[in-house]
């Protein structure tokens, strides 16, 4: 627990909501905490002492939220922040889809996209999947409408060149480095398109797929139902579309789809039935990445940068924190550059 205090001041709890007033920029708070603490295990090679810190950072900060908050998506069971426990100090009746380090292997290599993540849910409206594979596709708001999951990838590429207007050999397609991937890395070659290969963290990539400026086009692979439900609730706030189809690779995941009420493992699940009602996104840097610089620590402080979205609110707001570690302090504000 030394990891926890050593380099951050004790806060104030967020004010307690008042009706009707939207308190999704708190949750930028919950989101910075992890990322504070997860920084400090970047490079070291220790996917479980990093996880279990940012997770204990996230934790704290959630227990001063004022929400009755029940966690649809998070730790597995034994574990802190598991799906099915409730947070929080009291007020709106929520859903929890949390990931404290999104990415935790790129956290342990010393690489790049880390992030914390949090996404909110109306009580009652976030899917609780069983933990499998699904086979996902996500773009952003352009090219929305033009992709189909059960037509073949050359086709689906050629349709989002063409919204965009580029031909596809522009068109930048991200996949995470696995071997159960190189048939559709194959595919991807056949085509013609560019190819980004990541190590970790398909969740940023699908939020970077939906964001001008970092020059991706589409995220496409095979990951976990638990990203699935944070990317919707991204997607949902950035107007683009995610499709996901289970993904079992055993009798006993399709009986566990059946017992959570999918009777069809085939179905392809949209955007909005991942991440009905109205949502909040926040997520916060942890190393940089092309979506989101990560935590600077500087002498008495540290830098974080983190993306805020709401639905409810109809904004995305990207946010430049500094936070103090002594009430003394020794160094000025710096402008962003």
């Amino acid at each position: 627990m030394a990891e926890l205090t050593e380099t951050t001041e004790e806060r104030e709890a967020p004010p307690a909501a008042e009706p009707g007033v939207c308190i999704c920029q708190s949750y930028a708070r919950v989101t910075e905490r992890a990322a504070l603490i997860g920084a400090r295990w970047l490079g070291r090679a220790d996917e479980a002492g990093a996880v279990e810190a940012a997770t204990a950072g996230m934790e704290e900060a959630l227990a001063a939220m004022p929400i009755e908050g029940r966690i649809v998506i998070g730790g597995r069971d034994g574990e802190a922040l598991a799906a099915g426990a409730i947070v929080g100090s009291g007020g709106e009746r929520v859903d929890l889809a949390l990931d404290a380090l999104e990415g935790v292997g790129v956290v342990a290599r010393g690489g790049t996209g880390a992030m914390s993540m949090i996404a909110v849910g109306e009580r009652d409206s976030l899917p609780a999947l069983p933990d499998m594979y699904m086979r996902k596709m996500a773009v952003g708001p352009r090219a929305r409408g033009a992709i189909d999951l059960r037509r073949p990838v050359a086709e689906n590429v050629e349709a989002i060149a063409e919204a965009f207007g580029r031909r596809v050999n522009d068109i930048t397609v991200i996949v995470l480095d696995r071997p159960r991937h190189h048939d559709l890395v194959e595919e991807l070659r056949a085509v013609g398109t560019r190819i980004k290969l990541i190590q970790d963290g398909d969740v940023t990539a699908s939020i970077s797929a939906a964001i001008r400026g970092t020059n991706d086009h589409l995220a496409i692979g095979i990951g976990g139902t638990r990203q699935a439900v944070l990317t919707a609730a991204a997607l949902r706030c950035l107007g683009g579309e995610l499709q996901a189809q289970l993904w079992p690779t055993s009798r006993g995941e399709i009986d566990a789809a059946r017992e959570a009420g999918i009777e069809d493992v085939e179905r392809v699940f949209t955007t909005e039935e991942l991440a009905p009602g109205e949502v909040i996104v926040a997520a916060t840097g942890v190393s940089n990445g092309d979506l989101l610089r990560g935590v600077r620590f500087l002498a008495d402080s540290a830098r974080t940068h983190s993306l805020v979205m709401c639905t409810r609110c109809n904004w995305v707001r990207f946010v430049d924190g500094i936070h103090f570690f002594a009430r003394e302090r020794r160094e000025e504000v710096r402008l962003l550059i």
